[in-house]
């Protein structure tokens, strides 16, 4: 196999109330962001489309603190939609890792599509 870099995934899945939605998994499995609910499945890949034209742009990107002290993020589209949430994280900084997580990631992550 050789050193080859593990590149991250989209998850496409259904929740229990039957409603699509996508996680962006980083080369080691790690969640790194999470979309809301959809009713279709076409809203949800227009979604991860959505992701994916929009990660590298840092200005897309809503830094927050949760009302606990976390830290955490939104992926917003150009009409300012959030498209993507982040979990909390502890520091700022390992917030900001999420981020650039997501920037190197969701570009060029392939679709693995759990409810086909």
């Amino acid at each position: 196999m050789g050193a080859q870099k593990v590149a991250g995934k989209f998850e496409l899945y259904q929740d229990k109330a039957g409603e699509y939605r996508f996680r962006l998994k980083a080369g080691n499995g790690e969640n790194i962001l999470a979309s809301e609910g959809y009713k279709q499945k076409s809203s949800a890949e227009n979604g991860i489309e959505s992701v994916r034209k929009n990660a590298s742009e840092d200005k897309r990107y809503e830094r927050k603190e949760t009302s606990s002290g976390k830290h955490m993020f939104n992926l917003k589209a150009g009409n300012g939609q959030v498209i993507g949430t982040s979990q909390s994280y502890t520091s700022a900084s390992g917030r900001d890792n999420g981020i650039e997580s997501v920037m190197r990631n969701a570009p060029e992550a392939k679709l693995d599509d759990q409810t086909a």
